[in-house]
């Protein structure tokens, strides 16, 4: 099974930045519990404090899919209409580079 890296862009609601990024930060440690996880780390712009970004690797697609079933994630996407500017900016890539080729 490939690896698969999802980042996921989501703009805070006006005076909703704090409230999102600390549900964002919520979902760290049981995400990060999950078997099939990586890693999972939050991040927040530093020129736009409204601007979050969630950087998360999986052993496979089908751990992905069930982190999204997980009871933290469906109560934070039931959170998202009171939080969220927009939608969320999700994309999901697969690893082309391993350290082996970054050792040259």
């Amino acid at each position: 099974m490939d690896q698969v890296t999802n980042i996921a862009f989501i703009r805070a609601k006006p005076g909703s930045s704090e409230r999102l990024g600390q549900r964002l930060l919520n979902l760290v440690v049981p995400s990060r519990a999950e078997g099939g996880c990586i890693n999972y780390d939050v991040h927040r712009s530093a020129d736009d404090p409204n601007l979050w970004c969630v950087y998360e690797n999986w052993r496979s697609e089908e751990d992905l899919s069930s982190h999204f079933q997980m009871p933290h994630m469906q109560e934070f996407v039931a959170d998202l209409p009171g939080l969220v500017d927009g939608e969320l900016d999700l994309r999901a890539f697969k690893m082309v580079s391993d350290w082996a080729h970054a050792k040259g």
